[in-house]
């Protein structure tokens, strides 16, 4: 009986905690959770974003070089609300770049809850791959670390970009819901005189 060497595949794992205060309006933040369209574009840079369904998206992940090697993950996202909290999901990946790949995986889960004086969340992000010929003659673990480095600074960039964009944006949703409050009652109130 042959007996066939198996290899194992590259692994490569990172995660983030997010903890942020927001000292204005967070009572509105269940709310802006559930404005999937807008909180993603805050989330990912939106010129690598596509929506393709209800709460499920496209998205390129930014370009990656490992050594010699450059690869570029398609990724499709999903979103899901649990009370007041919203959980992004990787549910499909392709790679661009490696040619025909049959064996890589690409998990991403992070969950965001609003809680009454901010933003707390977590996010992990994991790949596994087969180690492709151009990169055999480099150490397994090496290889690993880099990687692992490169899926750390992507949860680094989406953390920034929270603490960022996502901030302005909700600042700017509750500022055209405020508005258009004000608008819906000077409409009532002008109709109410006049009858």
């Amino acid at each position: 009986m042959t007996r066939r060497a198996s290899t194992m595949p590259l692994a490569f794992k990172a995660s983030q905690h997010l903890d942020l205060p927001v000292r204005r309006q967070a009572q509105n933040l269940p709310a802006y959770l559930r404005q999937d369209d807008r909180l993603i574009a805050a989330l990912l840079d939106g010129q690598q974003l596509t929506r393709i369904g209800p709460g499920r998206y496209r998205y390129l992940v930014t370009k990656l070089q490992v050594f010699q090697l450059q690869v570029t993950p398609v990724v499709i996202l999903e979103t899901e609300h649990q009370d007041e909290s919203i959980v992004m999901r990787a549910v499909d990946c392709e790679l661009e770049g490696l040619g025909v790949v049959d064996d890589f995986k690409l998990t991403l889960e992070a969950i965001l809850n609003a809680t009454p004086t901010g933003l707390v969340g977590d996010a992990s992000l994991a790949v596994q791959v087969s180690q492709p010929a151009l990169l055999r003659l480099i150490p397994r673990r090496l290889i690993e670390s880099t990687g692992e480095s490169i899926l750390s600074g992507i949860l680094i960039g989406i953390k920034a970009r929270v603490g960022q964009q996502l901030l302005s944006d909700f600042h700017r949703w509750c500022s055209s819901i405020e508005s258009a409050k004000k608008t819906t009652e000077k409409t009532a109130a002008v109709q109410g005189s006049r009858a």
